[in-house]
């Protein structure tokens, strides 16, 4: 049957498909819109799942703030290659799933992929769909939301890194220079006694033993010890590590000048702790002349 150039429109722009794509569709169906749009996510639906193992460690972090400022929702969203990443589409998709992080509050990816964007798809259903038109795998892989009544810190560097801070006291100016910091300094804990118990175990049993094994006195191994674990978690700690913008106070001075105190932090950045697949490049290329020579 004969499709037309405007049937093939109104079907671009609601999929966001290609014109071919959209042709075919309508072909299938017979010219039938609504049969062609839900062939179409069908479609896309099994491209997302045969996509899906593929690894996802480019991506962007996005950032939204209430308007009194007062709450703040931070999402990790992953593609294949950093071109994606830079992708209007996907960025725009990163945009609307953190709005919807902070206007849903969800308790984890699981709830928020099932919240209804303004479109009335599911994020997850958003997310398919464009797998099934850019061409990778999409994931929307971690998302937190911070809360506080007293000021709230939110930055993003590039789109790669973001940091949300909570404080009580101190200011709004305060808050977003720890988030900043947060950032660039990327502590693992508030304080040393946060620390977990066998980490700090195990760091004593490394040091213990480095300090045997450099000839020490054993007198003042126990000193030695317990003044490298301080100084070492002191780097790792928040309050220890020396402020971005003035490293000649820590953070724990800081806040005590400005008599302000971190209830919470959290700190997202693209990619970290997925592994990442190594490409062969000389191996392949081999294979292939392997493969042309017959050999």
């Amino acid at each position: 049957m004969s499709i037309t150039a405007e049937a093939v429109k109104r079907l671009r722009e609601r999929m966001g498909a290609g014109m071919m794509e959209c042709k075919k569709a309508l072909v299938e169906t017979h010219g039938d819109l609504d049969a062609a749009a839900e062939l179409m996510r069908k479609q896309g639906l099994a491209k997302a799942d045969k996509r899906a193992a593929r690894v996802a460690a480019e991506g962007v972090i996005a950032l939204e703030k209430s308007a009194d400022g007062k709450l703040a929702a931070m999402v990790e969203v992953n593609c294949e290659t950093d071109f994606v990443a830079r992708e209007a589409d996907f960025q725009g998709f990163s945009t609307e799933v953190a709005k919807l992080a902070l206007s849903g509050n969800p308790a984890d990816v699981e709830a928020l992929a099932a919240l209804k964007l303004a479109s009335g798809e599911s994020v997850d259903e958003r997310r398919r769909a464009l797998v099934a038109k850019i061409g990778e795998n999409i994931s929307v892989r971690r998302q937190v939301s911070l809360k506080s009544g007293g000021f709230l810190g939110a930055y993003r560097h590039g789109t790669r890194i973001g940091a949300l801070v909570a404080i009580e006291g101190g200011s709004a100016e305060l808050a977003h220079d720890l988030a900043m910091h947060v950032a660039a300094a990327n502590p693992d804990y508030l304080s040393v006694s946060d620390v977990p118990a066998d980490i700090l175990a195990k760091e004593r049993e490394i040091e213990t033993e480095k300090a045997l094994s450099e000839g020490k006195p054993a007198e003042i191994v126990a000193k030695m010890i317990e003044g490298r674990l301080r100084k070492t978690f002191n780097e790792r700690a928040l309050l220890g590590q020396a402020f971005v913008k003035d490293p000649d106070q820590t953070i724990e001075k800081l806040l005590r000048a400005a008599k302000a105190e971190v209830k919470a932090f959290r700190r997202f950045e693209v990619g970290v702790g997925i592994e990442k697949k190594q490409d062969d490049f000389v191996g392949e290329v081999m294979a292939q002349v392997r493969a042309s020579s017959g050999k």
